[in-house]
């Protein structure tokens, strides 16, 4: 990918995208440009006397074993706009010196993380983060990305910034990101990027009521199973 092949802006935000992947732009209907975010707020306020409590104590719980409870990353979002996302901490403090490390001495860790980024026994994440993430539950804070528009309750996963090379699919800058999708109600943690893509895009093109209320129901199954890593 070239710079010439890279638009960084700054007015107050940040923008910083593929010129190429902004030119194609899914329709939008109704409930794609306005109800959808309405319903995801809604849900969010309903499920607050459950949600909130929750995750005091997950925070509190995190903090007693070290360091602050919640840790936040730049992503990008739609239109390509970068955003700070927000997650219950899972990593030790030097999780990158740990991560290379790792890396370098395990041949087959490597691969791993080269076709998923990600490691199923990864040597950053503490025993708490370890149940956090196989239930999802660290991804809770990121329901005040959804309340500031931010993110959605369901689309495609945020990417970081490095990893733009790797999503070859337009849909990382037509919808919002979100909590949950399709690949996470499908593989969960078992499919490689190309694999993430054609989910996230076949999720684009078929944005709907029915298919965000399903996906969300299966999400709450997904949860239960505690299949992640």
């Amino acid at each position: 990918m070239h710079l010439s092949n890279i638009d960084a802006k700054f007015d107050g935000s940040l923008s910083f995208h593929k010129k190429a992947d902004l030119r194609d732009v899914a329709p939008r209907g109704f409930y794609r440009s306005v109800f959808k975010q309405v319903l995801d707020v809604f849900l969010i306020v309903v499920t607050a006397p459950l949600t909130l409590p929750i995750i005091a104590l997950l925070a509190m719980l995190v903090a007693l074993n070290g360091g602050k409870p919640f840790y936040s990353q730049f992503r990008v979002g739609q239109n390509g706009k970068l955003f700070r996302m927000w997650k219950l901490r899972t990593m030790v403090r030097d999780a990158e010196t740990r991560l290379a490390a790792h890396l370098d001495a395990d041949p087959e860790a490597f691969r791993e993380w080269t076709a998923t980024q990600k490691l199923k026994n990864d040597p950053r994440i503490t025993r708490f983060g370890r149940l956090l993430r196989k239930t999802s539950l660290d991804e809770l804070p990121q329901l005040l990305n959804v309340l500031n528009g931010s993110m959605s309750l369901v689309g495609p996963r945020p990417m970081m910034v490095g990893q733009q090379c790797l999503y070859d699919g337009h849909s990382y800058y037509n919808l919002r990101p979100g909590i949950t999708g399709l690949w996470q109600i499908s593989d969960r943690n078992d499919c490689n990027f190309s694999d993430r893509v054609r989910f996230d895009d076949a999720y684009d093109k078929d944005v709907s009521l029915g298919t965000d209320l399903k996906i969300i129901a299966k999400t709450v199954s997904v949860v239960l199973r505690g299949t992640g890593y």
